[in-house]
């Protein structure tokens, strides 16, 4: 129970500091989180500790606004400043290319489906597409709504463990964690259902 109570207590603890931070805490995520997305870092680990400190509604807003900017900025700095190494590296990816002449056809659809497939990097995605022909209005819309479902189903991840440490140390009631654990589970069901409507829409 002790090791618990230790856990529980550093959660806490850590997430009170955030929490005086206030507003420079959460502008801290938001800008470490972009600055990641940039420079080609996955943000899983960002997302589910955005479930850990700020919670499912809290952390997916905040995730969902430090995703699509960092997203969009890629998108600018690979169709503006760095064109010709994303078209480099884009050779020796024939998905890629297979994905440029989708996207001349089809446009957003192309990007919300492969924001939605896992068979597709994110961090490079986002320079990849800044060299085809989509508009950066629909670049920004497909993406944003491509990315919240896994958005959302990381952040449920990470906030698991402590809202199951709050119960161990009897600070919430069980009814909680319960809920918290069907609500994880329906939305990595409904995640998985998107995903893999994407993955055949973008086999066809």
């Amino acid at each position: 129970m002790e090791i618990f109570e230790y856990i529980n207590n550093f959660f806490n603890n850590f997430t009170d500091s955030i929490e005086l931070w206030g507003i420079w805490g959460v502008l801290g995520f938001i800008l470490i989180y972009i600055i990641a997305t940039i420079f080609l870092i996955p943000g899983s680990a960002l997302t589910l500790g955005a479930g850990l400190i700020f919670g499912v509604v809290k952390g997916s807003i905040l995730v969902s606004i430090a995703s699509v900017t960092g997203a969009t900025l890629a998108f600018l700095l690979g169709r503006y400043f760095l064109r010709g190494w994303v078209e480099k590296q884009i050779e020796s990816q024939p998905k890629f290319t297979s994905i440029d002449r989708a996207v001349a056809k089809e446009g957003w659809k192309i990007v919300g489906l492969t924001r939605l497939s896992p068979l597709f990097p994110f961090v490079f995605l986002n320079y990849a597409f800044g060299v085809t022909k989509v508009s950066l209005r629909d670049y920004f819309f497909a993406s944003w709504i491509g990315m919240l479902p896994g958005t959302i189903m990381y952040v449920y991840i990470g906030s698991i463990p402590k809202t199951a440490l709050e119960v161990t140390t009897g600070n919430t009631d069980t009814l909680r964690l319960i809920l918290n654990i069907v609500g994880l589970i329906a939305t990595v069901a409904v995640t998985i259902y998107i995903t893999k409507i994407a993955k055949k829409a973008l086999d066809e």
